[in-house]
């Protein structure tokens, strides 16, 4: 991991020219690093300083560094600190350790082994997310994250949430589509309104229809009373439609209808009702590619893709799996009635470099069963490991087994024909527009596989 200005380091010694010494080699190394002389005055700076790694000195006049970690710990579980100890005190160190502490070294250390442990400590920590949105930052609270991509999807989300454009989310199964949408109704001036999701995929074709648009007594068998469907309940709210991608080409017209009219006619009734519903839809499919085989309406597409949003899967945004595992830990211990104080450094660890094939949602399903089955304060990397092999087999579909194949074979077919998409396109028998596509899709850059 190469540090950033942004990557942020709290030293804390009573030592001044230790400390000195510590802020000379960190910033050589490219950190931006805040010093405090005793655990009180470094409690201080943590708001305005915002680390993201701690290190502070074990032993100190006034508060010790033990006692700095657990104030901390108290307040940010997310946030790792390293302690810097003497051969003497090494047990205490082990037991913060135990305790949920990063980790320790003992002095005199070595320069390099510290900024490795720093290195580790960033990856699987990283501290509190960024501030985003002051007072206004409530719509986009269950959405957690201090990755980049996810922060411009956001800004962008907060800015289209002020007018009534209608928003398309695409992603793959369990980033958090319905999240986002739900986070742009709660920034739009619809707040107040409803909100109604519906996943199109999850209900049966023949009463589909009819729970969008509604249906009047007696119109088929079963509709005992008239029902006002989901068009309607949203009037004046926003209606997520989710998984548009698999609704039926016959429903298809019948929703293009409603979008140009702003009229929804119940099945079995002669009469329209003026509907002010905003639509966001959400899908996990290529709709390019749906097209192509007559499977999505060109019409409806460019109907619903006035403003488009791409959320990334959980493996490009590593950043966030600690702050998430932490966050979902906090609402599941209380579920579970557990005393569990976090997870150890080597289970984060693996959360970290886990494939997630399953996004957040699977992140989420590991974490409960690691909390369920806990018996111990701190999560092990054993339970986390068994947690994941379990839900990997839930989460890796055919549809995500085709396209990692898809990648590798095209990334493979680049290699060989070191970024030739002509010859690589012949080789996959494909002709050449059909090819780009393809590599557009997995977002390829053919002049990245040229040699020099």
């Amino acid at each position: 991991m190469n540090p950033t200005p942004r990557t942020s380091i709290l030293v804390v010694d009573d030592d001044p020219d230790l400390l000195r010494l510590m802020q000379i080699r960190l910033t050589a190394a490219g950190y931006a690093v805040t010093t405090a002389e005793s655990a009180e005055r470094a409690l201080a700076q943590m708001s305005v300083a915002r680390p993201q790694v701690v290190i502070t000195d074990l032993r100190m006049s006034g508060m010790d560094g033990i006692a700095l970690f657990e104030a901390i710990h108290a307040q940010n579980p997310t946030l790792p600190v390293i302690v810097l100890t003497a051969h003497g005190t090494i047990p205490d160190a082990v037991s913060a350790v135990k305790r949920g502490m990063f980790g320790y070294l003992t002095k005199p250390f070595d320069a390099k082994a510290l900024l490795v442990e720093i290195e580790r400590a960033i990856a699987v920590g990283g501290g509190p997310a960024p501030a985003a949105g002051g007072e206004d930052a409530g719509w986009r609270a269950e959405l957690i994250t201090r990755n980049p991509v996810m922060e411009d999807v956001l800004a962008k989300a907060r800015l289209v949430a002020d007018s009534d454009a209608v928003v398309f989310i695409y992603g793959e199964s369990g980033t958090g589509k319905e999240l986002l949408a739900r986070a742009i109704h709660k920034a739009s001036a619809r707040r107040d309104r409803p909100f109604v999701a519906i996943n199109c995929s999850a209900i049966p074709e023949q009463l589909l229809e009819s729970e969008l648009f509604g249906h009047v007594r007696g119109s088929f068998t079963g509709a005992v009373r008239d029902h006002k469907g989901l068009f309607q309940t949203a009037n004046r709210g926003t209606l997520f439609l989710d998984e548009i991608g698999d609704m039926p080409v016959s429903l298809q017209v019948k929703l293009l209808r409603v979008l140009q009219e702003r009229q929804v006619r119940p099945v079995g009734s002669t009469e329209a009702n003026d509907v002010d519903v905003r639509i966001i839809s959400a899908t996990h499919r290529n709709l390019e590619a749906e097209m192509a085989a007559g499977n999505f309406r060109e019409d409806l597409y460019y109907r619903l893709n006035v403003v488009a949003l791409q959320l990334p899967p959980l493996a490009e945004r590593r950043e966030d799996i600690p702050l998430l595992a932490n966050h979902f830990l906090a609402q599941l211990v209380d579920k579970y009635k557990k005393r569990v104080n976090g997870f150890a450094t080597e289970a984060l660890e693996l959360l970290v470099a886990a494939t997630w094939p399953g996004n957040v949602r699977q992140l989420y399903n590991v974490v409960e069963q690691s909390v369920a089955l806990c018996t111990t304060p701190l999560i092990p990397a054993s339970s986390v490991q068994q947690a994941i092999q379990n839900q990997q087999a839930e989460f890796a579909s055919f549809e995500e087994a085709r396209r990692r194949f898809e990648r590798e074979y095209l990334t493979q077919l680049l290699k060989i024909t070191e970024g030739n998409v002509t010859q690589a396109a012949r080789l996959a028998k494909r002709n050449r527009t059909e090819f780009y596509k393809l590599l557009q899709r997995h977002q390829l850059e053919p002049k990245l596989f040229k040699f020099r």
